[in-house]
């Protein structure tokens, strides 16, 4: 016969882990200072910018009325 557990401790130390993944989860996302998350954004800024310069413009189709 297997071990005998208590299911209520183990739906507990259940909610516990997965309260702590949220929390790390958080820690990443809300964690950074507020001069981390100005230069991702300059930083961002600046691909973008860099990207957009060599974008090609597509001249628009001559319309023909009919």
């Amino acid at each position: 016969m297997g071990d005998v557990i208590n299911l209520r401790q183990f739906r507990k130390n259940k909610e516990r882990a997965e309260k702590q993944k949220s929390a790390e989860q958080n820690r990443i996302t809300f964690g950074r200072t507020r001069t981390e998350k100005n230069l991702t954004q300059a930083r961002n800024e600046k691909d973008e910018k860099h990207l957009d310069q060599g974008k090609l413009d597509k001249p628009e189709p001559p319309k023909n009325p009919k």
